[in-house]
């Protein structure tokens, strides 16, 4: 981390600095995190730039990393972009799916796979839905064709 700011920077903390940081760590939001991210970037102070830092490194929505990203670097910090996530961004993704698939009756609807799986693994859900953006259903349809099936 690259302290570049200047002298005459808003100094003081947010007032609504612990709420942002609960919302940059609501794992079950990626939108939540977002807003926390666009907020936080406008305050030039170390606290803050340490959680964007964070968010920048961590966190998996790719949306959420770019943001963070975008922020530092109106702040004058030294950051590099983040890479698009390769691959599951969770453990074993197909054996969860396919357990809540077998948990429904025979027969049922993709919208009923989609919103029992919203019920249950939410962080899933919603990781997913960030990352995926626009081709989320398209992307969760898919798996839901191919489940069982192997």
């Amino acid at each position: 981390m690259t302290n570049n700011h200047d002298v005459g920077a808003v100094n003081e903390l947010p007032e609504n600095f612990e709420e942002l940081k609960r919302a940059a760590n609501r794992s079950a939001s990626w939108r939540d995190r977002l807003n926390a991210v666009n907020e936080l970037g406008n305050w030039d102070t170390v606290p803050t730039i340490q959680l964007l830092h964070y968010l920048l490194k961590s966190d998996q929505v790719f949306q959420v990393r770019e943001a963070a990203y975008l922020k530092l670097k109106q702040l004058d910090e030294d950051v590099q972009m983040p890479a698009k996530n390769k691959g599951d961004l969770f453990k074993g993704l197909n054996k969860i799916l396919l357990r809540i698939k077998k948990s429904l009756p025979d027969g049922h609807t993709f919208e009923q796979f989609k919103e029992k799986l919203q019920k249950t693994r939410l962080d899933i859900y919603d990781t997913y839905e960030g990352d995926k953006d626009a081709e989320f259903d398209s992307w969760l349809h898919g798996i839901w064709e191919t489940l069982g099936r192997r």
